[in-house]
């Protein structure tokens, strides 16, 4: 019986995309696309057995979580977002060097006296009892945030699911602080918003992972030869 191809997820979409293939093309494994150009999916020149799977950087890290592909690229954030238990099941190939930013618990300013998580605690408990009702962290990073928080030993806050310009929760009254992440702290800085002093939950940046529980020679033979393009070429 064939071995099955060997499934590696790439970034379909954006400057993680572009990154990315620039990366790969650089060492000589250029990502080709098959067929029509709106595909969504292709192979990886100079290697055999690989087939190429293109998805958004979000559903990369929710198809290693499920086992549906072996090899992906993309943000270490997103990856700890929806595995709790990466590190046990993942192999970081290669950090790419790429995309990087911090995913950071943030502030408002005129909280001149809030400056580590622990102050934060003694705030939640503050504002529970003028406001009845619980510190609100706008984030899309649920997960990260609720580890983050019990690691702090922070409670009596509840999340509010932030898709889109977390950053000006704050102000438009919906969320009290944020999770959110940063490269340059620019538009936290434009929202009067600051990084609490122990408020960096992550520093990431795209890699390169493959799952562990993948088997066969294909995934040894891409994962060598990887490497040793990178190592050549980088």
């Amino acid at each position: 019986m064939a071995e099955r191809p060997l499934v590696f997820a790439v970034p379909s979409k954006g400057r993680l995309m572009e990154q990315t293939h620039e990366l790969f093309a650089g060492v000589g494994l250029a990502i080709r696309k098959d067929g029509d150009s709106r595909g969504y999916r292709g192979s990886l020149e100079g290697v055999d057995g690989v087939e190429i799977a293109f998805l958004s950087a979000s559903e990369i890290a929710d198809q290693l979580r499920l086992g549906h592909v072996d090899l992906g690229v993309t943000g270490e954030d997103l990856i700890h977002e929806a595995m709790g238990d990466a590190e046990a099941r993942l192999d970081v190939v290669r950090a790419l060097g790429i995309g990087k930013a911090d995913v950071v618990a943030a502030v408002p300013d005129c909280w001149i006296d809030v400056t580590r998580m622990s102050d934060l605690d003694d705030v939640a408990g503050i504002f529970h009892r003028e406001h009845g009702r619980r510190l609100r962290v706008a984030t899309k990073y649920t997960n990260l945030t609720r580890r983050f928080f019990a690691r702090s030993g922070v409670s009596g806050y509840r999340i509010v699911e932030s898709l889109g310009a977390t950053e000006g929760t704050p102000a438009a009254g919906t969320a009290e602080m944020i999770v959110d992440i940063t490269s340059t702290g620019a538009t936290l800085k434009a929202n009067y918003l600051r990084v609490l002093d122990d408020g960096v939950i992550l520093r990431s940046q795209a890699v390169l992972v493959a799952l562990r529980e993948a088997e066969g020679e294909a995934l040894d033979r891409v994962v060598s030869a990887i490497r040793a393009r990178f190592e050549a070429g980088v």
